[in-house]
């Protein structure tokens, strides 16, 4: 097998399976028993739901690290780096790491062909079992049932929210999401769902199991920070630190949900984890004379949170957005989500094969927005034009895509991932 670097194995992943997407499990169930990874470790987290999936992964991997367990954490998309999806004790690993894994996921699977996704989660639990850790996170890519990391089952499931977003591959409605994303659910242990009225078809995979936001555990503001309660404890006093608008603590709260059934919770240990938590790109703020707020809502229902936190926290002047997103977006209901909080918008394209180019996306805007769109060759054109437009006192908004608060981020100077091992 001739030695590839990471971004050369990256590239020829991309092209092995003939579709980018295709959900099922057998390809992937095959590869893991060839590899004995069924059970990279002794417990596993799986959470899965609409949005909230990360936030919800970075409160589990704050809680873990503080509590002494060894964690590796899997997540998608990333932001600038391939090696951000995969973290152990809450550090990226290295090119060497993965460029290791891909080789033993490649001598093991033999015909199978596998999707980048299906690849890369592989070699995750590979990295996770090499390294020994105690406990493993994964994040849901698409859906949940047939997810490739789905295949290994889990003591505790996930499920934050479900909302309308790849219909293509999960169904129309609410209902028929819910019974995708309730597949990662199993008989007989603790099932977590965040969101407040769940669909029928979400309660029934969950079963007796389930542990539900607002009826079993819940939150409270508390001062200037926040209490969660299930039925055995109160903790109070927790900071809010980034989780500033109502959704991240929905988010934080089915982690501390998932969390307490498998582990018990001390309230200085979970006040210690929240202070040092780091959610990028979610409503995160980069303070100057022209503030600028950048998230990867990429959904209506993410978009109308964004929203949300953007009326809670007025500004004297304008808020001019970014965006960019992929073809299968529905920008003009992202659009019309956002329209009374956005005063002037520049679309960017974006770098990805499934990116709409600024132009294409900015018709879509139109037909959702009242006030101008602009379009640029890129993110980082439009992050520039933003800048030029906006005035002391104002603010810029990058949001609708992974694909455009990373390079927005990149160009802003403020990125700082975890420190590769």
């Amino acid at each position: 097998m001739a030695r590839r670097s990471l971004e050369a194995w990256l590239e020829w992943q991309a092209g092995l399976h003939p579709t980018e997407i295709e959900l099922g499990l057998e390809r992937v169930q095959a590869v893991l028993e060839a590899m004995d990874l069924a059970r990279p470790a002794a417990r596993v987290i799986t959470v899965g739901g609409t949005n909230g999936k990360g936030s919800c992964v970075a409160v589990l991997e704050a809680l873990a690290l503080e509590g002494g367990l060894s964690v590796g954490a899997y997540t998608s998309p990333h932001l600038l780096r391939y090696n951000e999806r995969v973290r152990v004790d809450g550090r990226e690993v290295d090119d060497a790491a993965l460029v290791a894994a891909f080789e033993a996921v490649e001598r093991a699977r033999g015909d199978t062909s596998l999707s980048y996704f299906e690849f890369g989660t592989v070699a995750a639990l590979e990295i996770f079992r090499r390294r020994g850790v105690q406990l493993v996170l994964l994040e849901v890519g698409l859906g949940g049932r047939l997810d490739a990391v789905n295949a290994v089952d889990p003591q505790v499931a996930v499920v934050t929210s479900v909302g309308l977003d790849h219909q293509e591959w999960l169904g129309p409605d609410r209902e028929s999401i819910g019974r995708e994303k309730g597949g990662i659910f199993r008989a007989g242990r603790p099932a977590v769902i965040g969101d407040r009225v769940p669909p029928e078809t979400l309660l029934r995979a969950a079963g007796e199991e389930a542990l539900r936001l607002g009826r079993d555990f819940d939150w409270s503001a508390d001062g200037a920070g926040w209490r969660w309660r299930n039925a055995r404890r109160e903790l109070a006093g927790l900071p809010r630190a980034v989780l500033g608008a109502p959704a991240l603590l929905d988010n934080a709260a089915c982690a501390l949900a998932a969390f307490d059934a498998l582990y018990p919770l001390e309230g200085a240990t979970v006040a210690h984890a929240l202070a040092s938590l780091r959610l990028p790109g979610r409503l995160q703020r980069v303070t100057g004379a022209v503030e600028w707020w950048l998230d990867v809502a990429h959904n209506p229902d993410g978009a109308a949170v964004l929203a949300g936190a953007l009326a809670a926290t007025p500004v004297a002047g304008r808020t001019l957005a970014v965006v960019g997103m992929l073809e299968d977006k529905d920008a003009a209901a992202i659009g019309r989500a956002l329209d009374g909080q956005v005063d002037r918008w520049f679309a960017g394209s974006v770098d990805s094969p499934r990116g709409l180019s600024g132009a294409a996306l900015a018709e879509r805007l139109r037909a959702g927005v009242g006030t101008p769109v602009e379009a640029a060759d890129s993110v980082t054109a439009a992050c520039q034009a933003a800048q030029a437009a906006a005035r002391t006192g104002e603010r810029v908004l990058v949001c609708g895509s992974f694909h455009a608060v990373g390079p927005a981020l990149e160009w802003l100077g403020v990125y700082s991932g975890s420190q590769p091992r």
